[in-house]
C-alpha cells in the first residue's frame, strides 16, 4: 500500500448477499446506440434500451445472456411505475452474442439501429413524468420468465436481485454521478476498460467499464449517471489488468479486498438543488 495512505483507517464493510448479477449491461442511448451525455435526454420519446457486453469492455466480457427479456421505466425507488403499457407489450429478445436482436409480442415498441454492435435498440416511450425530485427515471431488464409479482420486494413484479437498471434524466441539468476509477502505481492517468458493478439502492445490478470519452463527460471512469439518494454499492474484483492493492470509497475510507473482491457502499445524499460526484479510485498492483 501506498505510504500516502498509510493514515487512512483500513476498513472492511458488512453489506446485502446480492445472487450473482445477470452477465452484460444495460445502457441507455439515442435510436442510433449513441451514449447520451451524462444520460440527459431532451425529450422522453428520445431515450432507448441498449444492451450487450457494456460500453467500453473488452472484447472478452460477454453480453446479456440469451433470452426474452421484460423492461420497465419506474421513479428511482422502484415503487411508482412509469411505463403505461402492459409488460406483455415491454419484451425483446437477446441472441447467443448477448446484444438485443428484437422486441417480442404483439403489441411492440419502436426501435432503432446500434451501429456499434449490429443489435437493436429499444424505445422506452411511453411512460409518464418522474415524481423524483431530482428528475431521476429508473429502466428495468429481467429475463421474462423471472418476473415474480409474489416475491418479496419486487417492483411491480420485477425483482430486484434477477434485474439490470440504469437512471436518467429528461430535460434536467443536475448532475449526480458515482464514478470509478482504476490506477497502476505510477501511472499518471486512470486506466480504461476495467469492470465496476453497480447494485443501486433496491439491489438491483449492472456492470460498467472505465472509459475514455470527453463527449459523455467520461475521463477514465466508469460512470453511475443520475444517481439516486441512498446507500449504493460499486463492486470491484481483481481482473485483467488490476490486481487490488486497495480501493479509497467516497466516504474517504480505505477498503482492502477480501478473495480478490470489494464492496464499497456510495450514501448519495439530496442533491435536488445542485450536482455531486462520488468518486471510487481503486489502486491495482500491475
Amino acid at each position: 500500500m501506498a505510504a500516502g495512505v498509510a493514515t487512512v483507517a483500513l476498513m472492511s464493510v458488512a453489506l446485502p448477499a446480492y445472487a450473482a448479477p445477470l452477465s452484460g449491461a444495460i445502457f441507455t442511448t439515442d435510436s442510433s446506440g449513441t451514449p447520451v451525455n451524462l444520460n440527459i435526454y431532451q425529450d422522453k420519446q428520445d431515450v432507448y434500451l441498449n444492451g450487450g457486453p457494456g460500453i467500453n469492455a473488452p472484447d472478452s466480457a460477454a453480453g446479456l445472456p440469451a433470452d426474452i427479456y421484460s423492461f420497465q421505466v419506474t421513479d428511482p425507488s422502484g415503487r411508482t411505475l412509469l411505463s403505461s403499457d402492459a409488460v406483455s407489450c415491454r419484451q425483446f429478445s437477446v441472441n447467443a452474442l448477448g446484444v438485443i436482436d428484437d422486441v417480442v409480442g404483439a403489441c411492440v415498441h419502436a426501435t432503432g439501429s446500434d451501429g456499434e454492435d449490429g443489435g437493436a435498440t429499444v424505445q422506452m416511450f411511453p411512460y409518464a413524468d418522474t415524481p423524483n425530485n431530482g428528475g431521476v427515471y429508473k429502466v428495468w431488464v429481467t429475463p421474462t420468465s423471472q418476473l415474480d409479482c409474489s416475491a418479496p420486494g419486487n417492483k411491480n413484479c420485477f425483482v430486484p436481485r434477477f434485474s439490470k437498471t440504469d437512471n436518467f434524466k429528461v430535460r434536467d441539468s443536475r448532475i449526480v454521478e458515482i464514478d470509478t476509477r482504476f490506477w497502476k502505481h505510477g501511472s499518471p492517468e486512470p486506466v480504461d476498460g476495467l469492470l465496476a458493478v453497480w447494485t443501486d439502492t433496491n439491489g438491483a445490478s449492472n456492470d460498467k467499464y472505465s472509459e475514455y470519452n470527453p463527449a459523455i463527460l467520461a475521463f477514465h471512469e466508469a460512470h453511475v449517471e443520475a444517481a439516486e439518494q441512498g446507500t449504493h454499492t460499486i463492486q470491484v474484483s481483481d481482473q485483467s489488468g488490476c490486481t487490488i492493492d486497495y480501493v479509497l470509497g467516497a466516504n474517504g475510507k480505505t477498503y482492502i479486498p477480501a478473495g480478490g473482491t470489494v464492496l464499497v457502499p456510495v450514501v448519495v445524499k439530496n442533491h435536488s438543488a445542485g450536482n455531486a460526484t462520488y468518486f471510487v479510485d481503486v489502486y491495482c498492483t500491475e
